[in-house]
C-alpha cells in the first residue's frame, strides 16, 4: 500500500590522461539527442536556479540499472542519459591493488561473473569480469574504473559519491582533484563527522548528509560544515513537508529517497500504477528524488511541469560529445 498520497613524470602523467580519455570513449560514446548536466561553477548556484524554476532533478541509484545494464557501470549511465537528464549516484569500491572502481557489495557474486571479497582481486582481474544486471544475466559489460566515471561524467552530469567499507576518503578526493572535479561531485555522509572530514578534504564540494531535524543541521553546521555545502537526505519512509521546507529557508536542498527494497516507495508506485506521486513528493518541497526508477520518476516530474527544461540552469539536450 501507498505510504501517502497527494618533465618525465609529466609525460608519464599526460600519457595516464591520455590512455583514461581513450578507454572513455571506448568504454561509450554520447548518443545524439542525450542530455547533460553541465552547470556553470558552484553547483550551489545550479540548484539554487532549479529551485528558483520550481524544478526538481532525479538521482538514479546505482547508475539507473534496468533489464539488461547493470548497476554501477558507466554504459548504464550513459544509455540512462539519453532519456533522463539525471545525476548519477555510484558506489565507489577498491581492489586489492588500490584501483577505485564502482561496485557496491562486498562481494562480487551478486553484479558480476566472480567470486569473493570486493576487494580481493587486482584490478586487471576485477576488469576482465563480466557485470550481471539485477536479473542475473550477464552482459558484456565490465566494471568501471572510478576516473573513468568521473572523466565520462564531465560535462554530462554530476556524480553522487557513496564510499564502500575498502575506501578510503583521501584517495576518492585525490582523484576529484586531479581531474578537477570539485564543483561537479556530490559527497555521501552518513555521519556529522564524516561530514566534517569531506568538507576539509574538499571544501568546495557539496555534501549529502543525512538529516531528519532542524537540530541535526545545526549540530552539522557547528561541526564547521556551512549550510550551503549541505544538500539534505531525509529518508526514504513519508515526505516530511515542514523539514523540507526548514532546510529549504536554509540554503540546504532536500533530497528525499523513493529507493528500496520490495516495500519502498518506488516499488508501491510500480504496483499501483499511480506515477504522479513522484510529482506530489516534489511539490511537497523535495528538490532531488533518488530513486530506482528514474525514467518513471522523470516522467512523471514532466507530465506535472515539475522537470528540469533543456537550456536552464547548465541543462541541454541533444549535444553529442
Amino acid at each position: 500500500m501507498l505510504r501517502w498520497l497527494s618533465a618525465v613524470s609529466l609525460f608519464a602523467l599526460a600519457a595516464c590522461g591520455d590512455s583514461d580519455t581513450d578507454t572513455v570513449t571506448q568504454k561509450a560514446a554520447t548518443p545524439p539527442g542525450a542530455w547533460s548536466i553541465a552547470p556553470d561553477g558552484d553547483l550551489n548556484a545550479f540548484f539554487d536556479c532549479l529551485k528558483a524554476s520550481d524544478a526538481a532533478l532525479v538521482s538514479a541509484h546505482r547508475g539507473g540499472a534496468y533489464p539488461g545494464y547493470p548497476e554501477n557501470a558507466l554504459e548504464t549511465m550513459q544509455a540512462l542519459m539519453a532519456d533522463v537528464p539525471a545525476i548519477m549516484e555510484i558506489d565507489v569500491a577498491t581492489s586489492s591493488d588500490g584501483v577505485l572502481y564502482l561496485h557496491h557489495d562486498d562481494t562480487l557474486g551478486r553484479t558480476t561473473n566472480g567470486e569473493g571479497e570486493s576487494d580481493a582481486l587486482a584490478w586487471t582481474e576485477i576488469e576482465a569480469l563480466k557485470l550481471e544486471d539485477n536479473d542475473g544475466e550477464e552482459t558484456s559489460f565490465s566494471p568501471t574504473r572510478f576516473s573513468d566515471a568521473l572523466r565520462w561524467a564531465g560535462g554530462r552530469t554530476i556524480l553522487q559519491v557513496d564510499f564502500k567499507r575498502t575506501t578510503r576518503y583521501e584517495d576518492v578526493v585525490a582523484e576529484i582533484k586531479r581531474q578537477q572535479a570539485e564543483d561537479r561531485v556530490i559527497l555521501i555522509a552518513y555521519s556529522r563527522a564524516a561530514a566534517r572530514k569531506l568538507h576539509g578534504l574538499l571544501p568546495g564540494a557539496m555534501i549529502s548528509l543525512s538529516l531528519d531535524t532542524q537540530s541535526a543541521l545545526n549540530a552539522a553546521v557547528a561541526a564547521g560544515v556551512p549550510d550551503d555545502r549541505i544538500l539534505g537526505f531525509t529518508g526514504t519512509e513519508d515526505p516530511r513537508p515542514r523539514l523540507f521546507s526548514i532546510l529549504n529557508g536554509r540554503d540546504v536542498e532536500v533530497i528525499f529517497g523513493t529507493l528500496g527494497g520490495g516495500d519502498s516507495i518506488d516499488n508501491d508506485i510500480a504496483r499501483s500504477g499511480y506515477e504522479a506521486l513522484y510529482a506530489d513528493i516534489a511539490a511537497q518541497g523535495a528538490d532531488i528524488i533518488a530513486t530506482d526508477r528514474p525514467r518513471e520518476a522523470y516522467a512523471a516530474l514532466k507530465e506535472a511541469g515539475r522537470a528540469p527544461e533543456a537550456g536552464e540552469c547548465g541543462i541541454t539536450k541533444g549535444v553529442s560529445s
